[in-house]
């Protein structure tokens, strides 16, 4: 009996210690919303992306994630039932296109959940297609859609910022087939931009070549107020979400939105290339917004 009380005790201090280290655990699980509507066109990869998405998260155990195909979440009012708002997340993820159903309120609830509570936001290739007439929402992701003059294609790729989260599994150079957006209201000054086009490689006799600068950023981060904002123009090949390092791409985006991981997002130039690298004409130096 005395062998069995002293069992029992045991039993229950170890139970006590996983609860406490539960209670205690120093990364709990965060919360993703994915929003994938589109007014206008449809992407055929939505659905996949944002299925890819919440396997990683749990998979990872880094985050939980609601995916919704309507903006009703997107409120700070209290919704019925046991609708979640938008204090249930830790960060958004658009995967969206054209003018969404969203009212003043929702707008203002949005911004200050990046600009003021520090939330993150990640936006998915035509998440630059959104809100084109919405300044706000352009400024919060650094820019909007100007065509995309070479449609789907291989894309010649350079990583600018190699020590940024989801980046080392990259090669400096590397082709992937994708659809890459030129962009416009957008400008160095105001995101660390991790990946660009090598304009070098490029056809820059195609009539929708806008950019004079050259500068065709693919990947970028910044702060928004107190929150962090990461834009990537990949993901509209389907199949691109079965690449495993796209997949560690935005797994590591989303980690850094979310404040799981810190990353240095000061703005810089483009670098400068060395006398071995072939000459990308967008180096002869800094960009500026497209006119």
């Amino acid at each position: 009996m005395k062998i069995l009380r002293t069992l029992l005790f045991i039993v229950c201090v170890a139970f006590a210690g996983r609860c406490c280290q539960a209670q205690t655990d120093p990364h709990p699980m965060k919360r993703l919303l994915i929003i994938g509507e589109e007014k206008g066109y449809r992407h055929e990869a939505v659905s996949h992306a944002m299925a890819t998405l919440e396997r990683l998260g749990r998979e990872t155990g880094l985050w939980t994630t609601t995916i919704r195909t309507d903006t009703e979440v997107l409120t700070k009012k209290k919704l019925e039932y046991n609708a979640k708002n938008l204090s249930d997340f830790d960060a958004v993820l658009f995967y969206t296109g054209g003018d969404l159903e969203m009212n003043a309120e929702q707008k203002a609830a949005l911004l200050s959940f990046v600009h003021d509570e520090g939330k993150g936001f990640i936006g998915v290739h035509s998440a630059t297609i959104t809100f084109t007439s919405w300044p706000e929402y352009g400024e919060m992701i650094g820019g909007y859609y100007d065509e995309h003059p070479w449609f789907t294609f291989d894309a010649p790729i350079l990583v600018e910022d190699p020590n940024f989260p989801g980046m080392q599994q990259w090669p400096k150079s590397f082709v992937l087939k994708d659809e890459i957006y030129q962009l416009k209201d957008f400008s160095r000054d105001k995101v660390r931009v991790l990946m660009r086009l090598d304009s070098s490689k490029l056809d820059l006799n195609n009539p929708r070549v806008h950019r004079k600068d050259l500068d065709f950023a693919v990947t970028w981060a910044k702060m928004y107020g107190k929150g962090r904002v990461y834009y990537s123009t990949l993901g509209h090949v389907e199949q691109n979400w079965d690449d495993p390092r796209v997949q560690k791409m935005f797994v590591e985006a989303i980690k850094w939105a979310m404040g799981l991981i810190d990353a240095d997002v000061t703005p810089r130039p483009i670098p400068k290339q060395s006398s071995n690298s072939p000459k990308d004409p967008a180096a002869n130096g800094p960009s500026t917004a497209a006119r």
